[in-house]
Order: C-alpha cells, then structure tokens, then sequence
C-alpha cells in the first residue's frame, strides 16, 4: 500500500565486484552527453520455521548494476546481474536510448561528505534459529495446540551512486526482522494471527511472542460484531497502514503531475485532522537514509502540520517539473526502474495522546470494534474503502471481550482522518511507517449474524 522505501545494505561498498568507475568511464569515451551508475549488492540468510519447526535456511546473494546514459539528449537505462561485461551493458544502454524522446540531464552534481556509513549490525543464523525457536515456544506454552510459523533474517546490502558530475556517495546498513504468527483451528474456527518487528541489530523474540499471546488472549471467545456508523472504531498500528497509506500517495509530486490528488490545490489548507502532523525523519529509526537513489540529501520534512497541507515529495525531475526544491525522495524500487517519487521513515505524530497502547484507548469506550489486520485493501486516491476484517475486536464496557468474525468495514479515508477522537502514546513501526494507534468515527461496520 504504502509508496514508502524499505532498503538493506552491507558493511562496505568496496567490496563489490562491478567496476563502478570502469562502467562510468566506458560510457563517457562512448560518446554519451551524461551517465550515472547505480551499483548494489545484497546478502540475506533468513531462516524459516514452520508447522513449530525449522522449516529451512536460505542464503541469497544478489548483485545488479544499473547504468542510465543521456545520447543526443535521449535516455536509456540498462541492467546487469552478477558478472556483466562493461562494454555489453554501455552498448545496450545507448541503444534503448534511441527509443525514448529527448529530455532534460537532471544528475546531481555535488558528493555527500560528511554521512555516516555504516549501519547496524549482523546477527549469526544460530542466533535467529534460538529466537525462533524461543518465540514459538513461548506461545505453545499457553496455547499447545497452535501452529505457529516464524521467520527471522539478517539482510544486508549495500549501494553505490556516481555520475558524470561528480557524484560519488555510497553507504552501509544491516536489518534484522523477525515475525512470529499462530494458528488455531476449533472445529469450524479458524484464527490466524501474526506480529512482526525490525532492528539494527539484536532482535529478541520476547516483544514479538508476547504480542502475538496477546492477539490470542483476546480472541479466546467469539462475539457479534458493533454495528452502525456510530460506534468508534480502534485501528492498530498495523491497520493504520489502511488509512496513511493513502495519504502518503496524496502528497505524491507524481499524483500532482496527473492531477489526481484530491489535494491538488491544497497546499496551506487543513486537509486531515489538526491533531495530526505527517512528517519524514532520515536519521531515526530503522530505514534511516543520508540521501535517496539520485545521490539528493535526504531532509527532515513536514509534509503535514497540524492537519495543514504544507508541500509534496517528488524525485529531482518531477519536483524540477513542480517548481519545489528536491525533496530526496528519489527512489528506484529495483535497479530497472528510473527514479520516482518515494517516501521513508513516515512518522506519525498527534498532539492529544492518551498515555498507553490498545488497552488504555479501549478503556474510553462503551461500545467499539478494535481493527488488527484487513483484507481486500484495494484503497484508492478517492479515499473510498471496504475491507473484510481479518482480524478484529468487540469492546464493552472499556473492555475487550472477544473476537468477531464475517465482519466488513467501509468509509472514506479522508473523512476518517477528520474524525479522529483519540491517539495512542504508543508508536510502532509497520515497513517504514511509524504510526500510533487511535480511534476513528463515522465508518460503517456490517456483520453476517
């Protein structure tokens, strides 16, 4: 759902195979006005538990390099995997060039020096099998007959920007992420929950298993659903991707281009709720980034103060196109892809909170319905959605007394980060989305008796 970038890298980008430097200085004696190379490599060995048991070990090496070339004001973009003969990749580039119309060179022309370049650090495979094993054990010491699942993996990568201008910047990273989910089948019952978290680092399986022992606890009993447009829903943070994830692509430069933001001519209007402001963090927290895939320091930004609109994001040609500065919000995706508007490290903040995670929002409600994971998340700019709830909650009372299932939630976005009544203390993170619970008015909640 969300347009928002997550990315992996090793502990030093020297180490690549690729000549960077040859590539660059192939294509310049080809006769090209301009080129850039992007090299990058990764690593990852995740271990995979399934049925309660060790299912498999993986280990995935990868290593591409992307080289974009202007000719007679044309572009082309070329890729390689593994080994690639220099000469090969600069031939192609330039011959996909002479299918594109003519366009601007928009390269940065300035190197990053001061960044740090190394990031987290790498955990062993046996220590990721121990915190599977350990999280999976934790929950079948309360619930023997689930059937749990759980993935744990160390990915590292690493990437190199140089261009024609000057441009030289590269940097290092290491990710651990660990899930955890459980199953129970009760004759015709079936519940599946799941819970998963990311570091730079040590990950252990405690906070992940206790969640998922909470999702369970919970849902021990069945109750019908809350129905009407009336009673108050609680998103967790990880439903909440249902609701931000819309605005992240609303404040999308490449929205504003097609003119198809609803919030086109906004900008210094309210456009969600005036507890909210939206902004991107580059130093904090796991998918922390000194600058984007076109080598443009990424910045801390608001996007939304307040509830008021204050800029988009775009890559360097669509913010060029736009008249706004760079943003550093330049993303590939894969290495065959030209570099598009994307976003990071997505915070969340609210200026009423309530001190507390799900429990302290439900305790201030009679009558309520707690929203966990959907289905069918199909949410487009027009904000409009209607989603099975895959996995939900009734409250009463101030508390939560079951689960509720067969049960469909539908609204409009926009409206909803309008009436919000309440924000939770607790942020966690969901991709690169740092995100609070909160409760939400006005949507309509149907069951199947």
């Amino acid at each position: 759902m969300l347009p928002l970038l997550k990315k992996h890298f090793i502990d030093r980008y020297d180490c690549m195979t690729i000549d960077a430097e040859q590539l660059l200085e192939l294509a310049l004696k080809s006769g090209v006005e301009a080129a850039e190379v992007y090299a990058s490599s990764s690593v990852s060995r995740p271990v995979f538990f399934e049925a309660n048991r060790l299912k498999q070990l993986e280990s995935i090496d990868s290593e591409g390099v992307g080289l974009r070339i202007w000719r007679e004001g044309r572009v082309g973009l070329a890729i390689a995997y593994g080994a690639v003969e220099p000469k090969d990749l600069v031939e192609q580039a330039i011959a996909l060039s002479a299918l594109n119309e003519p366009e601007e060179i928009l390269l940065r022309d300035s190197t990053i020096a001061d960044y740090p370049k190394l990031y987290g650090q790498e955990v062993s495979v046996e220590q990721m099998i121990n915190w599977g094993k350990s999280a999976i054990a934790q929950v079948r010491d309360q619930y023997s007959d689930a059937i749990c699942g759980a993935e744990w993996d160390c990915g590292r990568e690493t990437v190199r920007i140089i261009n024609s201008k000057g441009l030289d910047c590269g940097y290092s990273d290491t990710t651990v992420d660990g899930s955890l989910s459980a199953e129970l089948t009760r004759g015709d019952d079936f519940l599946n929950v799941w819970y998963g978290q990311s570091e730079r680092g040590d990950l252990p399986p405690e906070a992940i298993a206790q969640k998922v022992l909470q999702y369970l606890d919970w849902a021990k009993k069945n109750t019908p659903a809350p129905k009407g447009k009336k009673v108050p829903v609680i998103f967790t943070a990880k439903a909440a991707d249902l609701l931000w994830g819309v605005v992240a692509i609303a404040i999308s430069g490449r929205q504003v281009q097609q003119k198809a933001t609803p919030w086109l001519d906004k900008i210094g209007q309210p456009v969600i709720s005036d507890i909210f402001s939206v902004s991107q963090h580059p130093n904090f927290g796991v998918y922390s980034s000194p600058f984007d895939d076109e080598g443009t320091p990424t910045q801390e930004i608001t996007w939304i103060e307040r509830g008021i609109l204050q800029s988009f994001y775009g890559d360097v040609r669509t913010c060029r196109e736009l008249g706004i500065a760079a943003t550093g919000n330049g993303f590939r995706g894969d290495l065959g892809n030209y570099p598009s508007p994307g976003l990071f490290n997505l915070a969340i903040a609210a200026s009423q909170i309530i001190q507390g995670d799900i429990l302290e929002l439900a305790a201030t409600l009679k009558n309520g319905l707690i929203v966990d994971q959907v289905l069918g998340d199909d949410t487009d700019l027009s904000g409009d959605f209607s989603i099975n709830v895959d996995l939900g909650y009734r409250v009463k009372n101030g508390e939560i007394i079951g689960r509720v299932k067969d049960t469909m939630l539908s609204g409009n976005v926009y409206t909803a980060l309008n009436k919000v009544t309440a924000v939770g203390s607790d942020r966690q993170w969901h991709g690169s989305l740092y995100v609070p619970a909160m409760i939400v008015e006005g949507l309509s909640i149907t069951s199947r008796d």
